[in-house]
């Protein structure tokens, strides 16, 4: 249902169940999925893939170009999944040569005024709360929660399952499963609230406390640690999946509050 007010570029691909409220503007080669709700004084710019059932609240842009000087003109895009709710004056950026595209994953919550530059991909089932900000290039696993004001580097990951406390700085690369918290920032524990919450059971929350006391309080280095887990740690999908995201870090992982200075 087109509102008269909204504007609705006659090439776009709108579902016939979408609602649009006044004043939106929806430019050409925009794709939108049936069920979703697009509020009032919101702009969806060329190059946006947005899911069914999504609620994309006032003052919202997206796929507007990047905020970046390389960035010629590229025909790229934003590709936002299902069930995913932007809050009022979110701004995402469609993607550069790099990667073509900036993805945020389904079962998201994009609190008001979060920012997420070009050629980052943000898995499901995230939550961004206000004014959290990812530079271009970020990587952001599932089920990973930012809290208010996080401003994440260019070319940084977050780990899936991670936590990362309001006004932090990311810097460096926060593993998976992990509270991230202190100036600069640091790790402060595994997220076992949250793990909980998603169905790890007890002996699966011990077994990551384990793999995380051998890499940041038993005074390894990284190398050091990673032999020793693959060596002593028995192989599940856990396992690997820390090992492998220490090994592909390119920004190295933040460090234990311990070393920190």
């Amino acid at each position: 249902m087109n509102q008269p007010l909204a504007y609705v570029h006659p090439q776009a691909k709108i579902a016939r169940n979408v609602v649009i409220e006044p004043f939106t503007t929806i430019h050409a080669n925009v794709e939108i999925g049936s069920g979703t709700w697009i509020g009032s004084n919101v702009t969806i710019m060329e190059g946006a893939r947005i899911g069914e059932n999504c609620r994309i609240f006032p003052g919202s842009v997206v796929s507007a170009i990047p905020q970046d000087l390389k960035y010629n003109e590229e025909d790229t895009s934003v590709i936002i999944g299902n069930n995913v709710t932007i809050r009022e004056c979110v701004t995402i950026n469609r993607g550069t040569t790099d990667r073509m595209k900036t993805v945020v994953g389904d079962n998201c919550l994009i609190m008001a005024y979060s920012h997420i530059a070009h050629d980052c991909m943000v898995g499901d089932n995230c939550i961004f709360s206000n004014n959290t900000t990812l530079a271009g290039h970020v990587n952001v696993g599932n089920n990973v929660v930012l809290a208010g004001m996080v401003a994440v580097h260019q070319f940084a990951s977050v780990g899936s399952h991670a936590f990362v406390t309001g006004g932090s700085l990311v810097r460096k690369d926060v593993p998976p499963y992990v509270k991230a918290a202190r100036e600069p920032l640091s790790y402060v524990g595994i997220n076992s609230v949250g793990l909980r919450r998603r169905g790890f059971d007890t002996d699966k929350i011990r077994e990551i406390q384990d793999i995380y006391r051998i890499l940041y309080q038993k005074n390894y280095n990284n190398t050091q640690a990673v032999a020793i887990i693959e060596a002593e740690m028995e192989a599940t999908s856990e396992r690997d999946e820390i090992l492998q995201f220490v090994k592909d870090s390119h920004r190295g992982i933040m460090k234990g509050y311990f070393k920190a200075s």
